[in-house]
């Protein structure tokens, strides 16, 4: 990303949600030519010059302080991952930030696959990038068709814009979409410097309009915990809730877990993912054995 255009960006978008009445400024008649707040409106709110704000927003945000970022924050009304992401976008353009950042070595240890695979449920460890590093038999179950696509390791985004079978397994594939987007422009602000994540948002936008399209909107978010309703090719639609749990030594890498509430269709449903796991260690397509398995629907 370029990182000045990125932070012009991202809180243009960001004031230009906000109307006058949502921000507390009284009415003035007449038309306004901007959607949302003004920039003299914002500096107004967040106790700074109009120079200094529009410096800003220009990209120059190197330097400022914690002060006149929460300030910043607090008039464009930004939530916990925006605000972080404001932060990430500051320490992106101060001085001596550019520096290439130390290869990290792999967090997944045979430690860390043994917690893995000690877990009764949906295991798999995710990065920034939405990468799958490794995962348990039921997470592999679970993401069947990710972990039999031919490029590896599976990439979540990659799956959600490119992959067709995506549409049917998410029952909100919109909501999926927004999510994607919104992890990798939250990555992407917090390293920008990372060759990985810049070449997979370049594939993508090449690749998909969508994507570009969801892209544009400069929303952000950090994954961490939620539900999420699937429909899976063999034992078909769960409601689950998702964990994240950050790895020792790489706050950006963790293991996610899927479970479901006890007594449900869905912890149902997991239990029959648990048979199909056993059958079949390295997933590769639904046998005929397996969808007799599936549940037949009334």
């Amino acid at each position: 990303m370029e990182f000045q255009q990125e932070i012009r960006d991202f809180l243009m978008s960001r004031r230009a949600r906000i109307t006058p009445e949502q921000a507390g400024l009284p009415h003035v008649g007449g038309d306004r030519r901007v959607t949302g707040l003004r920039r003299e409106e914002v500096a107004m709110l967040a106790g700074l010059s109009v120079e200094y704000y529009t410096r800003i927003e220009r990209g120059r945000l190197g330097g400022a302080s914690e002060s006149v970022l929460d300030s910043i924050a607090r008039a464009l009304q930004l939530d916990d991952d925006e605000r972080a992401h404001l932060y990430d976008l500051a320490r992106s353009v101060a001085p001596g930030s550019r520096r290439k950042r130390p290869k990290r070595a792999s967090p997944i240890t045979a430690s860390v696959q043994q917690v893995l695979d000690s877990m009764s449920v949906p295991a798999v460890v995710q990065n920034g990038r939405l990468d799958l590093l490794a995962a348990n038999d039921l997470g592999r179950a679970f993401y069947a068709d990710l972990f039999g696509m031919a490029q590896q390791p599976p990439n979540i985004a990659r799956y959600v814009f490119l992959d067709p079978r995506a549409e049917a397994f998410y029952a909100d594939i919109n909501e999926a979409k927004n999510q994607v987007v919104a992890i990798l422009r939250a990555t992407a602000g917090r390293d920008p410097l990372d060759k990985q994540v810049t070449e997979l948002i370049g594939e993508l936008s090449t690749r998909s309009t969508d994507f570009t399209t969801r892209w544009a909107k400069h929303n952000v978010r950090r994954h961490s915990r939620g539900r999420k309703t699937v429909n899976h090719p063999a034992v078909g639609q769960m409601d689950l809730a998702y964990d994240d749990f950050a790895l020792p030594g790489d706050p950006h890498v963790s293991i996610t877990t899927y479970t479901a509430d006890p007594g449900t269709p869905s912890a149902d449903a997991l239990t029959l993912l648990a048979t199909w796991a056993d059958t079949q260690k390295q997933p590769q397509t639904i046998s005929d054995d397996v969808r007799r398995l599936r549940p037949r629907r009334p």
